[in-house]
């Protein structure tokens, strides 16, 4: 739910689809480079010490990595500002508590209109409604009916799902797992929530896995 790898998404997906989509061209070693940058800039707890989430600067380095933004420039700087501008905007209007899935899902439905404008690219958004299931696992507590991504799991209904739209079966798919999640850390007992986070942490790290 949290974490600076969801930069990396953001930053990775917004550029892969603008070259994919073909009306600019944008090589393999640009998207190198943003995800550098991106790597430079997205560092745990800086949402909170700075005010700037990382998912900000990551779409902010694809457009000055594509346009060529740097100091002595003028337009291409002044479209990246605008961007990451418009981008931070958008995430501090789904904040408290924040939630880096949203941030990331929210980031690129507005970059899309982004990128139509200044890159004059036209990217097709999904069909159907996302629905995240995956509120049970918020470490701070999901916000629930203030994200438009929220589903109601008693109900298995979001405030916009359609039963038939296609992401229907992502509910099913984690519901056991949301379950078996809620019973591990809804309830204090012995241990507490922040401690069984860093046992699972730790757990992971001494399997292998990312962070």
């Amino acid at each position: 739910m949290l974490g600076c790898e969801n930069a990396w998404i953001a930053a990775g997906a917004l550029a892969a689809a603008i070259k994919n989509e073909g009306s600019i061209k944008v090589t393999d070693s640009q998207i190198d480079e943003v995800l550098n940058r991106t790597r430079k800039q997205a560092i745990g707890g800086y949402c909170g010490l700075t005010g700037v989430c990382g998912i900000a600067p990551a779409i902010g380095a694809c457009f000055s990595v594509i346009l060529g933004a740097a100091c002595p420039k003028d337009r291409e700087t002044a479209v990246t500002m605008k961007v990451v501008g418009r981008i931070v905007n958008a995430i501090a209007a789904e904040t408290g508590p924040c939630c880096c899935k949203n941030f990331v899902r929210t980031s690129l439905f507005e970059a899309v209109g982004l990128v139509e404008q200044y890159l004059n690219v036209n990217l097709p958004l999904p069909d159907g409604t996302i629905v995240c299931c995956h509120a049970a696992r918020h470490p701070h507590g999901c916000r629930m009916e203030k994200c438009a991504y929220y589903k109601d799991h008693t109900t298995g209904v979001s405030k916009e799902f359609d039963p038939g739209a296609s992401n229907g079966g992502e509910i099913s798919m984690f519901s056991e797992y949301d379950r078996f999640h809620s019973s591990i850390y809804s309830q204090e007992g012995v241990l507490g929530r922040k401690t069984k986070h860093l046992i699972a942490l730790a757990a992971s790290l001494a399997a292998g896995c990312e962070p």
